[in-house]
């Protein structure tokens, strides 16, 4: 009896992938994953206050404590909101989490002059930590349209205003205004805002209680651009 012939091709040897396809396989799953916990942690965010951030708990340890408390954004004086926003950026209301023509004048004027919105400035307070390394700045560039994707502009507000230094373990308004004034947030002046305003880009060297002259120069103009905000609708967003 004739054997039947086995007619089936051999199989061939499955072949490995490249080091290269496994190497974008791998990157691809994470940033997938960082991508699903990134707007896992927005999405908590939007309704759950941070109760603290990376940089106020170092500051914490190294001074042995801060002064912070959470209040709402309806329990603080409107012009606070809108000082801090004339005085960091002034369009805020009119980008999606990064101003162009703020970047733009920055790169042509060497770098000297900040570009950084509110909303990049809360990626990093709230989720990232302070310091100038490409690291951290590419996770603020990821991060930051999510925010803007998920988060009110009137939230990015309130969250900042409430992580925001104001002095040497002084976080948030309802702290500074107590600080350097003693009054709550809600009684807040519009040139006492405007000068909290304009310690926020250095609060260890500035103080809003005892303005130096530039510091009252600056505070003039924040307070005048306060005005100006609310009058030709920059506000809107952030306003209810």
């Amino acid at each position: 009896m004739a054997k039947a012939v086995n007619t089936k091709k051999p199989k061939k040897p499955k072949t490995k992938r490249s080091f290269f396809r496994r190497v974008l396989w791998q990157s691809f799953r994470a940033l997938c994953a960082l991508f699903v916990f990134a707007v896992f942690v927005i999405v908590l965010g939007a309704v759950v206050n941070p109760p603290s951030t990376i940089y106020m708990g170092q500051e914490s340890r190294r001074l042995g404590g801060v002064d912070h408390e959470w209040v709402s954004i309806d329990e603080i004086a409107p012009v606070m909101a809108r000082s801090v926003v004339a005085a960091e950026d002034a369009n805020f209301c009119n980008h999606w989490g990064f101003d162009l023509a703020a970047i733009k004048l920055a790169i042509a004027q060497g770098g000297n002059r900040g570009a950084s919105t509110i909303s990049q400035q809360t990626v990093k307070n709230v989720f990232l930590w302070h310091g100038r390394n490409y690291t951290r700045k590419a996770l603020e560039a990821f991060i930051t349209p999510l925010l803007e994707a998920i988060w009110s502009k009137r939230r990015i507000v309130e969250v900042y205003l409430n992580v925001a230094e104001f002095d040497e373990g002084v976080f948030g308004v309802e702290a500074a205004a107590r600080h350097y004034f003693g009054v709550g947030p809600e009684a807040l002046s519009a040139v006492q805002a405007a000068r909290l305003a304009a310690v926020l880009p250095n609060p260890k060297q500035r103080s809003a209680s005892k303005p130096t002259s530039y510091l009252r120069k600056r505070s003039s103009q924040i307070l005048s651009g306060a005005a100006t905000i609310r009058a030709d609708g920059r506000a809107a967003c952030f306003e209810s």
